[in-house]
């Protein structure tokens, strides 16, 4: 009869690294967060430099047109007609802010929160996009003019496409889609 070995005799395994081993940003993360802000700069210089601003190219007669505006307020154009002292440096300060509070959101997911951390990537690289525009040029480039008839969208640009995709997504994470729920055996 084969007697079991003591407990001390057999090493433990060492532990695998579980999906809480590292917190932080993972590659593809980094990578999109890079990506966008990348497009959303290549486009607003391809704007600044083919475009004198208000000038319009129409893409879609009646409904889209490449339109170059500069939104010195928030959002969908919120304060943008607001003319106030250091209204360029509040807007930096409240893009800081908020770069930082979803920044440190994001470190608090799990690895299995796919979703959700794709989407926060989307945010991040959107804010930095804007943030950029802000710090350097006091405004950001908007050039995306949804219309029908008389009626105009708000003008936006790729940070802006790309923080409201990602918003839908962390949403979508938030309510249950999009997450693999393991089947529980009895």
């Amino acid at each position: 009869m084969i007697e079991p070995a003591e407990s001390s005799d057999v090493p433990a395994p060492p532990a695998a690294p579980g999906p809480k081993a590292s917190r932080y940003a993972r590659p593809l993360e980094l990578l999109t967060i890079a990506a966008v802000i990348g497009a959303d700069q290549l486009t607003k210089a391809l704007v600044r430099r083919t475009l004198d601003l208000n000038d319009h190219v129409p893409v879609i007669p009646g409904f889209l047109d490449i339109t170059h505006v500069q939104n010195t307020g928030a959002a969908f154009g919120l304060l943008n007609a607001a003319d106030f002292p250091f209204k360029a440096l509040l807007m930096i300060g409240i893009a800081g802010i908020a770069l930082v509070a979803i920044a440190a959101y994001a470190t608090q997911l799990g690895f299995h929160e796919r979703l959700a951390r794709f989407g926060l990537s989307l945010i991040l690289g959107g804010a930095f996009g804007n943030l950029i525009d802000r710090a350097f040029a006091g405004h950001v480039v908007d050039f995306v003019d949804v219309y029908w008839g008389s009626a105009h969208f708000w003008a936006f640009n790729v940070a802006d496409a790309a923080i409201t995709i990602g918003a839908i997504l962390v949403l979508l994470d938030m309510i249950g889609l999009g997450r693999q729920h393991a089947s529980h055996s009895v």
